[in-house]
């Protein structure tokens, strides 16, 4: 360890640790081993939001009162997706930036600036979808608050979405390398 490294170590107060250690483990592993299994994760995740979402939208806009319960009924699985994402990420985005050592620091930045590029483009397209609309002289008065609402959803989770998505493969473990490499050899 360097000693930058070591000194940030000792910063650590217990919250950190606890932190650290929670989204370093290793129990829903197999949820997020592979690629394919965090694509599934995220899209799940991207789609309880769209359900969540539209849930509290009825609720608040349409005074619907069954669609609180559905948006409850929503929130563990959610729950469960998002940390589902935290483990794949190992806490890239929920850790403070003194726990995460320089290539964590770096991805972080990485992802951060992915999901501004993917923001741009979502808000740029609901700019133009707005022109049209506008353009074709319909009434949208009352989808200002919804449109508004999720834009700002999205631009909460997308920076979660994309470090998922955005996760790599562990690598192998050097032990099972070697048993490999003996049985081969």
């Amino acid at each position: 360890m360097t000693g930058q490294r070591v000194q940030e170590a000792q910063e650590m107060t217990g919250y950190d640790r606890r932190m650290f250690a929670l989204m370093n483990r290793r129990e829903a592993a197999p949820l997020y081993a592979t690629a394919v299994r965090r694509r599934f994760v995220v899209g799940a995740h991207i789609a309880l939001t769209v359900a969540s979402v539209a849930a509290w939208l009825l609720t608040v806009v349409g005074d619907q009162r069954w669609a609180m319960w559905t948006m409850l009924g929503l929130l563990l699985p959610w729950c469960v997706a998002t940390g589902v994402i935290n483990g794949a990420t190992r806490g890239l985005l929920e850790l403070r930036e003194r726990v995460l050592d320089e290539r964590q620091r770096a991805e972080r930045v990485r992802v951060a600036a992915r999901a501004r590029q993917v923001m741009l483009w979502l808000l740029l397209a609901a700019a133009i979808g707005a022109g049209f609309t506008a353009y074709q002289g319909w009434d949208t008065e009352g989808l200002l608050f919804p449109v508004l609402f999720t834009a700002f959803v999205v631009h909460w989770l997308m920076p979660l979405w994309v470090a998922g998505l955005a996760v790599r493969d562990e690598p192998a473990d050097l032990d099972e390398i070697d048993e490999i490499d003996e049985i081969d050899g």
